[in-house]
């Protein structure tokens, strides 16, 4: 027996459905319109007998006195191998026009996460072939990184190169989840990954900018659930990328301010810990394989105290902050290397020689930046020998950590470098031993090993 409801009221994505027989359970997937096309998620009950919804579709051609069927189950996606390659949106539909995908196994996008229990966690690192990133804030494997930053400082392209890097370097799944973003930059990312030959080995999912606020506030549990089935039933590694978390949090305000809830600070949502917490939880390794993820964190004004940065910095193992002073000075990926950190540089998981010259790399450019207030005023030839040589130092391995991207290539004309990490730390320890300090600094800009240094 159907279950069928009947709408009382509509406000924007708001609708709030009467039901005579039974109760739908929260989280249930209520259709409604001609063609069954209008697709509501239930998420408050009212009273004994109506529900308040949230539209995941447009709600045209839903009015007071339409009939909504309760399909007695929460959104469902598709599971399995014939994913791969793929683009679909939160509903699990393909989006990419090559026709529908033959995938044998559907699951629902709300899961508990792993219990504690069943989590492994292991201190490898997981190494992307980015300098600057492996040098002095290494990811943890099955661990969550955040690339912090304002509008146009470059997270989406540093996403980019990793998916470029690590699906050509480590061979496993890639998993790709844009929430709230550019349609454009969908668009581009799939034709290069395409013409990078990664694509076979990727799955994308998509809540874009236009799109309802449900929508994009579910397309993350819709990606996890798909990246949950390759670790946990075929024993695989995901890397999964999530480009923005901020338009998670920015949903779930809509989503939020829609139900008339309260604002908490800075017109958030007073559920904001708890919604992030539950997507963040889901990411985690087991002893069948890992989930680890890269997330992009618009910072908002580039505030680092706005709510939203604070309450995704507590899950992360890695925070990647990315600078737009550094980006000015044409010094990319603009990586800040004092703000930036990582809980796995620490002697014992990443080696006594690795976190020495990292400690070393950090020291020297936070003397530099100390002295630059000097140089501004009296010029470098008032500074002692000893200063001098710190600042040649600073300013060699700043350019240094500079790298050209294969993603980038056509821009910059520059070919894309892979930096194995042992390259990346022998070239550090070079120059921190002066050895190129009669090299001209231009001379290691936009390179991918020391080796490549050509003197002037």
């Amino acid at each position: 027996m159907n279950n069928v409801g009947t709408v009382i009221s509509i406000r924007g994505s708001v609708v709030d459905v009467h039901f005579d027989q039974r109760l739908p359970s929260l989280f249930n997937l209520l259709q409604g319109g001609e063609k069954q096309e209008v697709m509501i998620e239930v998420v408050a009950h009212l009273d004994v007998r109506t529900v308040r919804g949230i539209a995941l579709t447009s709600i045209q051609g839903l009015a007071q006195g339409s009939d909504i069927i309760d399909t007695g189950r929460s959104l469902e996606v598709p599971v399995g191998r014939e994913l791969l390659g793929r683009v679909f949106n939160v509903f699990g539909q393909p989006i990419d026009r090559l026709g529908p995908v033959e995938a044998g196994m559907k699951r629902a996008i709300h899961r508990s996460p792993v219990p504690l229990d069943r989590q492994v966690s292991s201190a490898e690192i997981f190494t992307t072939g980015i300098k600057a990133i492996d040098v002095l804030a290494p990811l943890e494997r099955g661990g969550k990184a955040g690339l912090f930053g304002g509008a146009g400082v470059g997270k989406t392209v540093l996403i980019m190169e990793m998916i470029h890097n690590m699906v050509g370097g480590h061979g496993g799944i890639s998993l790709f989840c844009g929430i709230g973003e550019r349609l454009r930059e969908g668009e581009e990312l799939y034709r290069e990954m395409k013409e990078a030959g990664v694509l076979e080995h990727t799955v994308m999912v998509f809540g874009q900018m236009n799109e309802p606020p449900g929508a994009r506030f579910r397309v993350g549990h819709a990606a996890l659930t798909m990246a949950e089935y390759f670790r946990d039933d075929l024993g695989r590694d995901v890397l999964l990328l999530i480009d923005n978390i901020f338009r998670f949090i920015q949903a779930g305000m809509e989503v939020s301010g829609l139900l008339g809830q309260l604002p908490s600070r800075l017109g958030y949502q007073p559920t904001l810990g708890t919604e992030l917490a539950e997507l963040e939880e889901r990411i985690c390794s087991t002893a069948s394989g890992s989930i680890s993820s890269v997330q992009a964190v618009y910072v908002p004004a580039d505030d680092f105290t706005d709510p939203a940065a604070v309450h995704t910095f507590g899950h992360l193992t890695a925070s990647i902050v990315l600078s737009r002073q550094r980006a000015s000075e044409g010094l990319y990926p603009a990586i800040d290397t004092l703000a930036s950190s990582s809980k796995m540089l620490v002697p014992h998981v990443v080696g006594e020689r690795h976190y020495r010259l990292a400690q070393q790399v950090r020291e020297t450019l936070a003397e530099y930046q100390e002295l630059k207030d000097i140089i501004a005023m009296l010029g470098l030839e008032e500074l002692s020998q000893q200063d001098r040589r710190t600042v040649n130092r600073a300013r060699r391995l700043e350019r240094f950590l500079t790298q050209p991207f294969s993603v980038t290539e056509q821009f910059t004309g520059l070919a894309g470098r892979i930096v194995p990490l042992e390259a990346a730390l022998d070239g550090c320890e070079r120059i921190l031993n002066d050895e190129f300090s009669h090299y001209p600094e231009q001379s290691l800009y936009m390179i991918g090993t020391v080796d490549e240094v050509k003197p002037a």
